[in-house]
Protein backbone atom coordinates (compact mmCIF):
# COMPACT_ATOMS: atom_id res chain seq x y z
CA UNK A 1 0.00 0.00 0.00
CA UNK A 2 1.33 3.16 -0.85
CA UNK A 3 -0.07 6.70 1.05
CA UNK A 4 0.71 10.02 -0.50
CA UNK A 5 0.47 13.03 2.07
CA UNK A 6 -0.31 15.48 -0.40
CA UNK A 7 -0.49 18.80 2.63
CA UNK A 8 1.47 19.82 6.06
CA UNK A 9 0.21 17.39 8.50
CA UNK A 10 1.51 16.49 11.85
CA UNK A 11 5.39 15.80 11.95
CA UNK A 12 4.97 12.71 13.53
CA UNK A 13 2.23 11.59 10.81
CA UNK A 14 4.78 9.97 8.18
CA UNK A 15 6.06 7.66 10.43
CA UNK A 16 3.19 6.51 12.16
CA UNK A 17 1.80 5.46 8.62
CA UNK A 18 4.98 3.51 8.07
CA UNK A 19 3.10 0.26 9.05
CA UNK A 20 0.82 0.36 6.63
CA UNK A 21 2.91 0.73 3.83
CA UNK A 22 4.87 3.21 1.68
CA UNK A 23 4.38 6.92 2.82
CA UNK A 24 5.63 9.68 0.73
CA UNK A 25 5.35 13.04 -0.07
CA UNK A 26 6.25 13.26 -3.46
CA UNK A 27 2.84 14.30 -5.16
CA UNK A 28 4.51 12.74 -8.76
CA UNK A 29 3.55 9.59 -7.10
CA UNK A 30 0.11 10.36 -7.33
CA UNK A 31 -0.67 7.76 -9.94
CA UNK A 32 0.97 4.84 -7.61
CA UNK A 33 -1.02 5.99 -4.49
CA UNK A 34 -3.66 3.81 -2.62
CA UNK A 35 -4.91 6.78 -0.31
CA UNK A 36 -4.20 9.99 -0.49
CA UNK A 37 -4.02 12.46 2.49
CA UNK A 38 -5.24 16.24 1.55
CA UNK A 39 -6.61 18.89 3.71
CA UNK A 40 -7.61 22.35 1.91
CA UNK A 41 -4.92 23.19 -0.51
CA UNK A 42 -4.95 20.20 -2.55
CA UNK A 43 -8.26 20.19 -4.86
CA UNK A 44 -9.16 16.49 -5.47
CA UNK A 45 -10.50 17.69 -8.97
CA UNK A 46 -11.62 15.63 -12.20
CA UNK A 47 -8.03 16.00 -13.43
CA UNK A 48 -6.65 15.04 -10.27
CA UNK A 49 -8.65 12.17 -9.51
CA UNK A 50 -7.81 11.29 -13.11
CA UNK A 51 -4.43 10.69 -12.23
CA UNK A 52 -4.70 8.69 -9.40
CA UNK A 53 -5.24 5.61 -11.12
CA UNK A 54 -4.83 3.37 -8.03
CA UNK A 55 -6.24 5.66 -5.62
CA UNK A 56 -9.14 3.78 -3.20
CA UNK A 57 -9.43 6.22 -0.24
CA UNK A 58 -9.27 10.24 0.43
CA UNK A 59 -9.24 11.00 3.94
CA UNK A 60 -9.34 15.18 4.07
CA UNK A 61 -8.06 16.07 7.35
CA UNK A 62 -10.69 18.49 8.55
CA UNK A 63 -14.60 19.53 8.23
CA UNK A 64 -15.13 20.78 4.53
CA UNK A 65 -15.12 18.29 1.36
CA UNK A 66 -15.58 21.19 -1.10
CA UNK A 67 -11.78 20.83 -2.72
CA UNK A 68 -12.76 17.36 -3.35
CA UNK A 69 -15.28 16.48 -6.67
CA UNK A 70 -17.66 13.81 -4.41
CA UNK A 71 -19.69 12.70 -7.33
CA UNK A 72 -16.46 12.15 -9.29
CA UNK A 73 -14.59 10.48 -6.57
CA UNK A 74 -17.64 7.78 -6.05
CA UNK A 75 -17.88 6.99 -9.89
CA UNK A 76 -14.31 5.79 -10.01
CA UNK A 77 -15.35 4.02 -6.51
CA UNK A 78 -12.81 6.17 -4.59
CA UNK A 79 -14.01 6.56 -1.04
CA UNK A 80 -13.94 9.74 0.72
CA UNK A 81 -13.53 10.39 4.37
CA UNK A 82 -13.01 13.56 6.45
CA UNK A 83 -11.88 13.85 10.53
CA UNK A 84 -14.90 16.53 11.27
CA UNK A 85 -14.21 15.68 14.77
CA UNK A 86 -10.92 16.77 15.52
CA UNK A 87 -10.84 20.74 14.06
CA UNK A 88 -13.51 21.70 16.41
CA UNK A 89 -11.57 23.88 19.18
CA UNK A 90 -9.24 24.95 17.00
CA UNK A 91 -11.56 26.81 14.70
CA UNK A 92 -14.02 28.10 17.40
CA UNK A 93 -11.28 29.02 19.47
CA UNK A 94 -9.91 31.24 16.14
CA UNK A 95 -13.31 32.17 15.94
CA UNK A 96 -13.52 33.82 19.70
CA UNK A 97 -9.84 35.17 19.38
CA UNK A 98 -11.46 37.31 16.22
CA UNK A 99 -14.85 37.67 18.49
CA UNK A 100 -12.45 39.77 21.23
CA UNK A 101 -9.97 41.58 19.20
CA UNK A 102 -12.39 43.14 16.93
CA UNK A 103 -14.73 45.37 20.01
CA UNK A 104 -11.62 45.63 21.55
CA UNK A 105 -9.44 47.06 18.78
CA UNK A 106 -6.40 45.09 19.16
CA UNK A 107 -5.18 44.96 15.93
CA UNK A 108 -5.67 48.75 15.48
CA UNK A 109 -3.95 49.40 18.81
CA UNK A 110 -0.83 47.35 18.56
CA UNK A 111 -0.20 48.92 15.06
CA UNK A 112 0.03 52.23 15.94
CA UNK A 113 1.44 51.82 18.96
CA UNK A 114 4.68 49.90 16.67
CA UNK A 115 4.37 53.07 14.51
CA UNK A 116 5.11 55.51 17.56
CA UNK A 117 1.87 57.00 18.32
CA UNK A 118 -0.45 56.64 21.36
CA UNK A 119 -4.27 56.08 20.11
CA UNK A 120 -5.17 55.76 23.94
CA UNK A 121 -8.59 58.03 23.62
CA UNK A 122 -9.04 57.14 19.53
CA UNK A 123 -9.52 53.59 20.06
CA UNK A 124 -12.72 52.73 22.36
CA UNK A 125 -13.61 49.39 23.91
CA UNK A 126 -16.82 47.65 23.44
CA UNK A 127 -17.22 44.59 25.87
CA UNK A 128 -19.07 41.15 24.40
CA UNK A 129 -20.64 40.88 27.99
CA UNK A 130 -24.35 41.44 27.66
CA UNK A 131 -24.56 41.66 23.38
CA UNK A 132 -25.80 39.08 21.17
CA UNK A 133 -24.07 36.16 19.11
CA UNK A 134 -25.98 34.84 16.22
CA UNK A 135 -24.48 31.70 14.79
CA UNK A 136 -25.54 30.84 11.19
CA UNK A 137 -24.83 26.93 11.51
CA UNK A 138 -25.21 24.83 14.87
CA UNK A 139 -22.70 22.18 14.48
CA UNK A 140 -19.60 21.13 16.43
CA UNK A 141 -17.34 24.30 15.68
CA UNK A 142 -20.44 26.47 16.55
CA UNK A 143 -21.95 25.06 19.60
CA UNK A 144 -18.36 25.32 20.67
CA UNK A 145 -18.05 28.76 19.91
CA UNK A 146 -21.61 29.49 22.19
CA UNK A 147 -20.61 27.26 24.90
CA UNK A 148 -17.40 30.43 24.79
CA UNK A 149 -19.83 32.96 24.61
CA UNK A 150 -22.01 32.32 26.88
CA UNK A 151 -18.94 32.54 29.80
CA UNK A 152 -18.59 35.84 28.94
CA UNK A 153 -21.43 36.72 29.29
CA UNK A 154 -23.55 36.70 26.23
CA UNK A 155 -26.80 35.74 24.53
CA UNK A 156 -26.61 33.29 22.05
CA UNK A 157 -29.14 32.69 19.08
CA UNK A 158 -28.49 30.84 15.92
CA UNK A 159 -30.47 29.46 12.69
CA UNK A 160 -29.67 26.43 11.35
CA UNK A 161 -31.83 24.60 8.62
CA UNK A 162 -31.04 20.99 9.80
CA UNK A 163 -30.89 21.52 13.74
CA UNK A 164 -34.12 22.33 15.96
CA UNK A 165 -32.69 22.31 19.03
CA UNK A 166 -29.42 23.27 21.16
CA UNK A 167 -28.34 23.24 24.37
CA UNK A 168 -26.12 26.21 24.01
CA UNK A 169 -27.88 28.44 21.78
CA UNK A 170 -32.02 29.60 21.12
CA UNK A 171 -32.52 28.75 17.81
CA UNK A 172 -34.37 31.30 15.90
CA UNK A 173 -35.07 32.16 11.76
CA UNK A 174 -32.36 33.27 9.63
CA UNK A 175 -34.38 36.67 9.66
CA UNK A 176 -34.31 37.07 13.30
CA UNK A 177 -30.54 36.19 13.52
CA UNK A 178 -30.03 38.62 11.83
CA UNK A 179 -31.68 41.38 13.20
CA UNK A 180 -31.03 40.53 16.45
CA UNK A 181 -27.14 39.82 16.69
CA UNK A 182 -24.71 41.94 18.01
CA UNK A 183 -21.75 39.76 16.14
CA UNK A 184 -22.88 36.84 13.78
CA UNK A 185 -20.56 34.13 13.41
CA UNK A 186 -20.30 32.16 9.91
CA UNK A 187 -20.31 28.18 10.80
CA UNK A 188 -21.85 26.68 7.22
CA UNK A 189 -20.17 24.25 4.82
CA UNK A 190 -20.19 25.24 0.99
CA UNK A 191 -22.87 23.82 -1.01
CA UNK A 192 -24.85 24.89 -3.86
CA UNK A 193 -27.67 26.48 -1.50
CA UNK A 194 -24.70 28.62 0.95
CA UNK A 195 -22.41 29.71 -1.48
CA UNK A 196 -22.81 33.87 -1.75
CA UNK A 197 -25.31 33.49 1.35
CA UNK A 198 -23.88 36.49 3.12
CA UNK A 199 -24.57 39.06 0.35
CA UNK A 200 -26.12 42.76 0.42
CA UNK A 201 -29.61 41.13 0.94
CA UNK A 202 -28.33 39.29 4.09
CA UNK A 203 -26.55 42.64 5.04
CA UNK A 204 -29.12 44.67 4.64
CA UNK A 205 -30.95 42.34 7.04
CA UNK A 206 -28.34 42.69 10.07
CA UNK A 207 -28.12 45.58 12.61
CA UNK A 208 -26.39 48.71 12.07
CA UNK A 209 -22.49 48.36 13.46
CA UNK A 210 -22.53 44.55 13.44
CA UNK A 211 -19.32 42.78 13.50
CA UNK A 212 -19.46 39.66 11.21
CA UNK A 213 -16.44 37.04 11.74
CA UNK A 214 -16.37 33.98 9.26
CA UNK A 215 -14.11 31.01 10.19
CA UNK A 216 -16.48 28.92 7.69
CA UNK A 217 -15.99 28.69 3.93
CA UNK A 218 -14.51 32.29 1.94
CA UNK A 219 -17.16 31.36 -1.17
CA UNK A 220 -20.41 31.48 1.75
CA UNK A 221 -19.80 35.63 1.11
CA UNK A 222 -19.66 37.74 -1.58
CA UNK A 223 -17.15 40.08 -0.95
CA UNK A 224 -17.61 42.81 -2.70
CA UNK A 225 -20.91 43.54 -0.97
CA UNK A 226 -19.16 43.29 2.11
CA UNK A 227 -16.82 45.63 1.73
CA UNK A 228 -19.14 47.86 0.62
CA UNK A 229 -21.13 47.30 3.53
CA UNK A 230 -17.40 47.93 5.48
CA UNK A 231 -17.15 51.68 3.70
CA UNK A 232 -20.93 51.94 4.25
CA UNK A 233 -20.32 51.36 8.49
CA UNK A 234 -23.27 48.85 8.11
CA UNK A 235 -21.15 46.43 8.92
CA UNK A 236 -18.65 47.96 11.86
CA UNK A 237 -15.77 45.30 11.50
CA UNK A 238 -15.58 41.99 9.60
CA UNK A 239 -13.29 39.18 10.69
CA UNK A 240 -12.46 36.64 8.09
CA UNK A 241 -10.09 33.63 8.11
CA UNK A 242 -11.32 32.23 5.13
CA UNK A 243 -11.10 32.79 1.42
CA UNK A 244 -11.52 32.33 -1.81
CA UNK A 245 -8.12 30.46 -2.59
CA UNK A 246 -5.50 30.20 -0.64
CA UNK A 247 -3.58 32.57 -0.80
CA UNK A 248 -6.18 34.93 -1.60
CA UNK A 249 -6.05 37.01 -4.94
CA UNK A 250 -4.40 40.31 -4.18
CA UNK A 251 -7.28 42.77 -5.51
CA UNK A 252 -9.65 41.11 -3.30
CA UNK A 253 -11.35 44.24 -2.20
CA UNK A 254 -11.72 42.59 1.47
CA UNK A 255 -7.63 43.43 1.73
CA UNK A 256 -8.17 47.27 0.59
CA UNK A 257 -11.71 47.87 2.81
CA UNK A 258 -11.47 49.80 6.23
CA UNK A 259 -12.35 48.12 9.43
CA UNK A 260 -11.01 44.14 8.04
CA UNK A 261 -9.42 41.82 10.94
CA UNK A 262 -7.80 38.94 8.78
CA UNK A 263 -5.86 35.92 9.32
CA UNK A 264 -4.51 33.33 6.50
CA UNK A 265 -6.45 30.63 7.13
CA UNK A 266 -4.81 29.43 10.42
CA UNK A 267 -8.51 28.45 12.01
CA UNK A 268 -7.51 24.29 11.83
CA UNK A 269 -3.96 24.91 12.19
CA UNK A 270 -3.05 23.97 16.04
CA UNK A 271 -0.37 21.84 17.07
CA UNK A 272 -2.82 19.76 18.75
CA UNK A 273 -5.98 19.87 16.01
CA UNK A 274 -2.90 18.45 13.80
CA UNK A 275 -2.26 15.52 16.25
CA UNK A 276 -5.98 14.92 16.44
CA UNK A 277 -6.16 14.80 12.54
CA UNK A 278 -3.27 11.93 12.52
CA UNK A 279 -5.14 9.73 15.38
CA UNK A 280 -8.44 9.61 13.50
CA UNK A 281 -6.34 8.91 10.11
CA UNK A 282 -4.52 6.11 11.59
CA UNK A 283 -7.83 4.88 12.89
CA UNK A 284 -9.25 5.29 9.58
CA UNK A 285 -6.17 3.30 7.42
CA UNK A 286 -5.85 0.94 10.10
CA UNK A 287 -9.92 -0.46 9.40
CA UNK A 288 -9.62 0.22 5.81
CA UNK A 289 -9.97 -3.17 3.43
Amino acid sequence: MKILISDPFAPSLPDRLKQFGEVTEDKSQLPEADIALVRSKTKCNKEYLDQAKNLKLIIRGGVGLDNIDLDYAKEKGIEVRNTPEASSIAVAEIAFTHMLAAPSNLIEGHNSLIKGEWKKKELKRTELMGKTLGLIGMGRIATEVAKRAKAFGMTVIAYDKYIDQSDFAEMKSLDEVLSEADYISLHVPLTDETKGMLNKEMISKMKDGVIVINTGRGKCVIEEDVAQALKDGKIQKYANDVWYSDPPDPDSPLLSAPNVQVTPHLGASTKENLLRISDIIVEIISKFK
